[in-house]
């Protein structure tokens, strides 16, 4: 089975072909997106990208355009000075799926 590590925005993630995972939020309107991997691997064989790997593709399927992951929600308390806020955050995010790794 081939695998590989993208870059997508500042993050990297290890996929293979059939993969549905979720990234930061793409503003992009394509539906397909291709990327050039960093690494490439298939059984012994390992291809290292400077930086990136020539010639080779990861072709990626937008599945959900744009969701809210779950809520993420910090706390201040400071003991007896009445100072409790709560804040909470909900990450934008988007599906995708890898269709092939060539």
């Amino acid at each position: 089975m081939k695998k590989a590590v993208i870059k997508i925005g500042s993050s990297q993630y290890l996929v293979h072909e059939g993969l549905e995972f979720d990234v930061n939020f793409l503003k992009n309107e394509q539906k397909k997106l291709e990327i050039t991997p960093l690494l490439l691997y298939e059984g012994d064989k390992i291809d290292i990208g400077t930086p990136e790997v020539n010639g080779s593709k990861v072709v990626c399927e937008v599945i959900v355009d744009s969701k809210l992951d779950t809520k993420v929600r910090s706390i201040r308390y400071k003991a007896k000075k009445r100072v409790n806020t709560v804040r909470g955050h909900r990450q934008k995010l988007s599906t995708l799926k890898v269709i092939k790794i060539s």
